[in-house]
């Protein structure tokens, strides 16, 4: 959903990072479009342990591998495409302000600018889409784009753009009525932002 054109180098990453910018990257591939029958598969195959994190991760494997694509395509349109609206408005501006491209997107817009990312001209979504903000935070702790990607840099993205409202979203998603194999994704979504709330908190 954005775009790496102008990528520097990417730094090197310890695994605990590696780790963080793979779950963020999966919300986002999965918030973003329907999942593929190849990401089914490889979501099938996921292991777990008895954390939130790993709970949530084995539900997820469970109901990947009993899940069609065309399953998965017609519960991701129900959730956020609908006929006119989804069951759930997955963007910053609705969650903080109850309208759509609102402030929150215009300071998202800024930010993005600042720190030389842009979003790739195929996408008709605004940037403030969950799925773009989670591939933007993977993009930033990999370094694939021209700004710092520090820990200071992801704490400030992270505050500016998702710890007000993305919990909220993944436990909505999580309750909603229509959510079947995205049940499991709210799960994991809630329980990771719970870990990074609590990570950038110490900093």
């Amino acid at each position: 959903m954005v775009n790496t054109a102008e990528v520097q180098c990417p730094r090197s990453i310890s695994d605990e990072d590696r780790a963080r910018a793979q779950i963020y990257q999966l919300l986002g591939t999965l918030l973003g479009n329907p999942p593929s029958n190849k990401l089914l598969e490889g979501l099938a195959s996921l292991q777990g342990d008895d954390t939130p994190l790993g709970s949530a991760s084995r539900h997820l494997a469970a109901l990947a591998e009993r899940t069609s694509p065309f399953d998965a395509e017609r519960e991701y349109n129900n959730l956020f495409v609908g006929l006119g609206r989804g069951e759930l408005l997955p963007y910053a501006s609705y969650y903080l302000t109850g309208f759509l491209n609102e402030k929150p997107l215009a300071e998202l817009r800024t930010d993005l600018m600042a720190r030389g990312i842009r979003a790739r001209n195929d996408i008709k979504e605004p940037e403030d889409h969950i799925g773009t903000l989670c591939e933007t935070m993977a993009g930033i702790i990999a370094g694939d784009f021209p700004c710092d990607s520090d820990l200071a840099s992801q704490k400030s993205f992270f505050d500016a753009h998702l710890a007000k409202w993305a919990g909220l979203f993944f436990a909505d998603l999580e309750e909603a009525q229509g959510a079947i194999f995205y049940a499991p994704v709210g799960s994991l979504g809630r329980a990771f932002m719970a870990v990074e709330t609590d990570a950038f908190a110490i900093q």
